[in-house]
């Protein structure tokens, strides 16, 4: 571990910072200081936190204590109101995060408060989203995700995912709980691969930054294990679980990890997975034109998740580089979300957004260019 990241204040619990604050001799009440300067007042830097005593901040530099936000490396806008930032760490690594100003539909009858909010007065957007990375590149291998041909080089910490949450809010200028902002664990990496950053990081969110868990997904490529893990959290985002096959066959094909996890692990894990007064699992499927997006895969989807809370988020296929699958025509696309509708599954299209910048969903892959 690099000595800036050891060093780095972002990512540590109240209980850890009173740890810090009593190793350095001051009283207890200071801890709760720093919780409130990091976290809910995104400070920048030690030395900005005019709660604290000047001989106290000086202590926390002398040290080598920094706040620890990732630097923006690189930002790109969409012709949407879309921006894909590269997020530059310590160590050199970087990982990419995405506002969306107007959401992408994703959070649309899942039961909670972040798929109905209403427009703010006064502000062109009514649920800002923020999709955030919890791994340098990802290891699960999706075979239609430009993430993938990166593989994985490391886990984030804590304070990393945290930190680019923060960073995003004071570039958008949007504070927490006032703003309404939704967050997805959807960006690059497989959350539970990293599961008790992931789970840090989250509760850091809620107690610190002030964004409840109803305005949280995480969505995961079904690492069963880690399914019942977080139905047993007390705070917990809501879950998606990435299904885009009806098969075990087509699905081993399009994701490897299907085989070690098939089909029967991961539909047992939905129906076990407890979910609170109106809230809906979420499953999505990504259409690849005449792989998966047929009228026979639409009914076996219907079969597979039959008797489940759930709601389906389609999301026609957004191309990249390397990748060997096509976009289907709208009407394929359609013709499936009608067969799930006429089954009884609540079933929603998800507006591509910032696809022309590589920030839509399966494009991150710390393209440079805008």
């Amino acid at each position: 571990m690099s000595e800036a990241k050891q060093n780095a204040l972002l990512g540590l619990s109240l209980q850890e910072l009173t740890l810090l604050v009593e190793d350095a001799g001051q009283p207890p009440y200071r801890a709760r200081q720093l919780f409130e300067a990091l976290y809910g007042g995104r400070v920048e830097s030690a030395e900005l936190i005019s709660t604290l005593p000047q001989d106290f901040r000086r202590d926390l530099t002398e040290k080598g204590f920094a706040v620890g936000l990732p630097h923006i490396e690189k930002k790109f806008v969409s012709s949407d109101g879309t921006v894909r930032y590269l997020m530059a760490f310590a160590d050199g690594q970087s990982v990419e995060t995405v506002w969306m100003p107007e959401g992408d539909g994703g959070e649309a009858g899942d039961g909670s408060e972040a798929g109905s909010q209403l427009a703010k007065p006064g502000r062109a957007w009514d649920r800002a989203t923020i999709c955030v990375s919890s791994q340098v590149g990802c290891a699960v291998d999706c075979q239609f995700c430009l993430t993938a041909l990166l593989g994985v080089k490391r886990n984030l910490t804590a304070g990393e995912i945290v930190g680019q949450i923060c960073t995003v809010l004071n570039d958008q200028r949007v504070s927490p709980p006032q703003d309404r902002v939704n967050l997805v664990f959807m960006g690059m990496g497989e959350p539970f691969l990293n599961y008790d950053n992931f789970v840090k990081a989250v509760r850091l969110l809620v107690e610190g930054v002030g964004i409840p868990e109803s305005r949280m997904t995480v969505s995961t490529a079904g690492i069963v294990p880690r399914i019942y893990d977080l139905g047993a959290e007390v705070v917990r985002p809501k879950l998606a679980i990435s299904l885009n096959a009806s098969n075990d066959e087509l699905r081993t094909r399009l994701m490897p990890l299907n085989r070690k996890w098939n089909l029967e692990k991961l539909i047992a894990a939905a129906r076990d997975f407890p979910l609170r007064n109106r809230e809906r699992l979420t499953f999505e499927y990504v259409l690849l034109d005449e792989e998966n997006d047929s009228v026979q895969n639409a009914r076996e989807v219907v079969e597979l998740i039959c008797g489940i809370r759930a709601k389906v988020n389609l999301i026609a296929l957004n191309p990249g580089p390397g990748i060997a699958f096509r976009t289907p025509a709208e009407e394929r696309v359609l013709q499936f979300q009608k067969i799930l509708m006429a089954a009884g599954v609540p079933t929603f299209i998800r507006r591509p957004r910032g696809r022309d910048i590589y920030a839509a969903c399966g494009q991150l892959k710390r393209t440079v260019e805008g």
